[in-house]
């Protein structure tokens, strides 16, 4: 069985056994084209051939015959659109998520053509991020391309269309778009009628459990597999991601911190919040996933390393120590709530749950008492609280209480950091064992589409847990009182934002 994940950096293939054993894996890195700090995009390509190359490496390495896959099934990143002409070739690059050129005109839509209402209708908060607000962008800024534009598709319909010579996309990777309507699973009418495009423009629709047959003869030698592999159309790196940590049954809640973060649960229909805060993403027609993602996860730790720990990064070089374990050291030496410091982590503005491109970082509360150490804690709380602001929201939505917290990425590895955010939860944090989580959940999706697995109930058995921490009664008692604090500053900040935001665009890249 071999599991996919189209990423934003790279594609990986791993290969399973029947028992669910890791046999092969293999992942090709791929440039994020940006030569803005608006622009983010990829070339289509490139990705496809990644995705050859790493399932044809994985079937070499484990010498595995024509048929003997079981199938490949597919993950990927989500919010990424390609233009396609008449011809079936692209008239643009691959526009990931971290693309931001359209923030203008998801303040359009919010204000003007009743953004909340189409987000309720879509499950997809209104951010340059989505689709939607990209073909804005591409409508106004860029028509000629836009009308010569005969398909609008996302980078896995763009491989599964190499493969199949079928537009086909999911509605999983459907339901990030904001063209999708989720209470009808069909593209939007009145979100088309926005746009000027109708249903030919897209994708045939279909369930995460679509299973096409019939590869293209030139790709399935590359692949040396047979042409009548099942291809699982599969879901979104996102939504797998849960599925393989086992966090899809009732008030199960997974929380992700990579380079950026998420939190999420899975739940059994479609649900928005009232406040826009929360997405709300297919996994199958049955099983939907609400949450929030947050742009600063990792990506602020590193920051602080770079600007702030040159010295203790050099240091940790010369003993052979990792230097994120030197920033967590340091600040250990600090009590929880940083005495009295608190960090805004907005370094590259934010998603859920405020839905702001242009809110920005800070420290709050410096004194003349705090040191270095104090803002690198700080810094790592910041990350958690907001992760905890889209906690509370997404509590609102749930069908019960929260029974499970699940840890994972990047972030996991530590232990300070999983203890904060036992404490600033106020409940157990579990780090499941599981190892490339959205690739074992396109593989068990996989499972249940081609009928070998009756549900989702085995992935159990598969993903082994750490020890959990536990949180603690006065850190608990501490973070309480400094919680209410950070998130008024913020909400008092909001009026802010936009013009420092307009400031730094105004004054970006000119010398002093």
């Amino acid at each position: 069985m071999i599991g996919v994940d189209i990423g934003t950096t790279s594609t990986k293939s791993v290969l399973y056994d029947r028992n669910g054993e890791i046999r092969a894996v293999h992942h090709k890195e791929y440039p994020l084209l940006t030569p803005h700090s608006d622009i983010a995009e990829q070339e289509p390509h490139v990705i496809f051939e990644a995705v050859i190359e790493t399932i044809g490496s994985v079937v070499k390495t484990e010498q595995a015959k024509k048929d003997e896959i079981d199938f490949v099934s597919f993950s990927s990143a989500m919010h990424s659109l390609i233009l396609m002409d008449e011809y079936h070739q692209p008239l643009t690059n691959s526009i990931t998520w971290a693309d931001n050129r359209s923030f203008h005109y998801s303040e359009v839509l919010n204000k003007e053509y009743a953004g909340l209402k189409i987000y309720q209708r879509t499950g997809t908060p209104i951010h340059p991020m989505s689709p939607l607000s990209k073909l804005m962008w591409f409508k106004h800024e860029a028509p000629d391309t836009f009308k010569q534009a005969h398909k609008f598709i996302g980078i896995k319909g763009f491989v599964f269309f190499k493969l199949f010579n079928r537009y086909v996309e999911d509605y999983s990777i459907l339901s990030a778009t904001g063209l999708f309507n989720i209470h009808t699973l069909d593209y939007d009418a009145e979100v088309l009628q926005l746009l000027g495009l109708s249903p030919e423009h897209f994708s045939e629709a279909v369930d995460t459990t679509k299973v096409l047959k019939g590869l293209t003869p030139e790709f399935a030698h590359q692949m040396g597999i047979s042409r009548n592999t099942p291809f699982v159309i599969g879901a979104s790196d996102g939504v797998l991601s849960n599925l393989g940590v086992d966090a899809f049954k009732p008030g199960e809640v997974a929380v992700t911190i990579g380079t950026s973060g998420a939190i999420r649960t899975v739940i059994d229909q479609p649900k928005t919040d009232e406040h826009g805060r929360l997405f709300c993403y297919a996994l199958t027609k049955d099983k939907w996933v609400i949450g929030g993602p947050v742009n600063n996860g990792g990506v602020v730790l590193r920051w602080i390393r770079d600007e702030f720990a040159s010295s203790e990064v050099e240091t940790a070089k010369r003993l052979g120590i990792d230097s994120y374990e030197v920033l967590t050291k340091i600040a250990e030496r600090v009590p929880p709530a940083s005495d009295g410091l608190i960090f805004h982590p907005f370094l590259a503005g934010e998603r859920a749950p405020y839905w702001n491109a242009n809110v920005r970082g800070s420290f709050f509360g410096l004194t003349l008492s705090h040191k270095k150490e104090h803002m690198i804690r700080a810094a790592l709380e910041g990350v958690i609280f907001n992760l905890y602001t889209v906690f509370i929201a997404l509590g609102v939505l749930m069908d019960g209480e929260v029974k499970t917290l699940k840890a994972t990425g990047g972030f996991a590895k530590s232990a300070l950091w999983r203890q904060m955010m036992a404490d600033i939860f106020e409940h157990e944090v579990i780090v499941p064992e599981s190892v490339e989580s959205s690739c074992l959940g396109a593989v068990t999706l996989g499972q249940v589409a081609l009928g070998l697995k009756p549900d989702f109930s085995h992935i159990s058995e598969m993903v082994g847990v750490t020890k959990p921490h536990q949180p603690i009664h006065d850190n608990v008692i501490i973070y309480r009182e400094i919680l209410p604090i950070y998130m008024k500053v913020t909400q008092q900040l909001m009026d802010v934002y936009i013009d420092m935001a307009n400031f730094q665009r105004k004054h970006e890249g000119k010398e002093n």
